[in-house]
Parts: structure tokens; C-alpha cells; sequence
């Protein structure tokens, strides 16, 4: 399951790195392959472990800020294994070159 997440503090001011960054152990403790991007961090794994860490992250960025929006966006294919870097891999292969991606 490919699982692209972003997790968004209400009220916690423009700047969000340091928030965000608080993030980054916790996604690396839970094992799973992930890629962070601009806007959107993607994640790779059995179900219940890409939620548990989500929701790991929710909680701990609520510890920081009274509401907190977490968007979720679920890629869930049948046999379909090493995504996160395949589907690039498989547009580059169409286009017959690199792309620019994250």
C-alpha cells in the first residue's frame, strides 16, 4: 500500500519547519520506505503499520498545536509491491527518459 499523507497545524504560525521536522523520527522509527516532498510526505508498507505511524504523527503534531488537519490519500493495488520508487520508474520508462520528481 502506497499511502501519501500530510499533516497541517492550525494556528501554529507560517513557519512550520520545526513542527514538521519533529515528524521526520518518527516516520524513520516505524521502518517503512517513505520519501518526503515539498507538500506531502508518501509512505510504503503493510496497512496497519503506514496508519499506526500517521497516526503517530497526528498525535504528536497535536501535542503541538490545537487542531490539527491530517489529508490522507491511499494507493491500495492488489500484488502491487515497491511503488514508491516503481511508479516513477514506470512513467520514465513511457517517456523514455528521467523526470524531475521528489
Amino acid at each position: 500500500m502506497l499511502v501519501s499523507f500530510s499533516v497541517v497545524p492550525i494556528g501554529a504560525g507560517e513557519e512550520l519547519k520545526e513542527l514538521i521536522a519533529k515528524l521526520v523520527p518518527v516516520i524513520e522509527k516505524s521502518g517503512l520506505a517513505y520519501k518526503m516532498g515539498a507538500m506531502q510526505t508518501t509512505l510504503e508498507g503493510e496497512p496497519n503499520k503506514v496508519m499506526e505511524c500517521i497516526m503517530a504523527c497526528h498525535g504528536l503534531m497535536r501535542s503541538h498545536a490545537g487542531r490539527v488537519l491530517t489529508h490522507i490519500t491511499i494507493d491500495d493495488r492488489q500484488g502491487a509491491q515497491a511503488r514508491l520508487e516503481g511508479k516513477v520508474q514506470d512513467v520514465e520508462a513511457v517517456l523514455g527518459r528521467p523526470v524531475r520528481h521528489e
